[in-house]
């Protein structure tokens, strides 16, 4: 199996586990979305014939990191400014990723993608990326939407540091449909290592690092780690 492979997998195993979660909450709550952290360490059975990973991935919300929660301009008042941090100190061939799976969803399609990233944080081709993954019997299809295959506009909270990117079906990977194709899991993944510039010229080789905020899910923003309502 590729890296990429091992990769779906891990993150199709840790979205029905955090599942089990979601579902234990009282059904009358109002439905959220959120991000959930993870990192993969590939072992040298998962990696062969590539070597083991390394512990040299981190994922996360951090105070600070981000835009203002509640949607203000930054720097923003008192309110908290949580960004989901993904790091990956070490080449891409490294067997080991950082990233991210959406919880609260459950099954339907997709209208809308995205998410903002700070300037200086790498936005490749493959990272930091959507993997989302449909519901086709018997083998589900992963799509991939890479950073550097979005279109990029200003961030509103604070366009001279930070950068909007939206998918659409213009910039979709092929054979995926908005509104259309049926999604069962949606997982975001960051890869790609210090060896690699940023195609966008914000970032040059060494960076291996990115942080994301605003997450766009439909018509529904995640911009904190938990409790996001899901907005129709």
């Amino acid at each position: 199996m590729t890296l990429r492979s091992n990769i779906r997998v891990l993150a199709l195993g840790a979205a029905v586990i955090a599942l089990v979660g979601v579902l234990s909450v009282n059904a009358s709550a109002v439905p959220t979305y959120s991000a959930v952290a993870w990192i993969f360490v590939g072992t040298a059975g998962v990696c062969a014939p590539a070597p083991a990973g390394n512990k040299i991935v981190f994922s996360g919300w951090l105070n600070g990191m981000g835009l203002p929660d509640d949607g203000t301009a930054n720097p923003g008042g008192g309110t908290a400014h949580q960004g989901l941090v993904l790091n990956k100190n070490g080449p891409e061939s490294n067997c080991s990723a950082a990233g991210a799976t959406i919880m609260g969803w459950t099954t339907g399609t997709l209208s809308a993608l995205g998410f903002d990233y700070r300037l200086g944080g790498h936005c490749g081709a493959g990272a930091p990326r959507f993997n989302v993954t449909d519901n086709t019997v018997p083998t589900p299809i992963t799509y991939f939407f890479g950073c550097n295959g979005g279109t990029p506009s200003a961030a509103p909270q604070d366009p001279a540091n930070w950068t909007r990117i939206t998918f659409d079906q213009t910039t979709a990977p092929a054979g995926f449909v908005f509104n259309v194709t049926p999604i069962q899991s949606i997982d975001i993944v960051f890869d790609e290592g210090t060896d690699l510039p940023s195609p966008d010229g914000n970032a040059p080789a060494g960076v291996g690092l990115a942080t994301i905020d605003n997450i766009r899910i439909n018509h529904t923003l995640i911009t904190k780690k938990a409790g996001n309502p899901i907005l129709p």
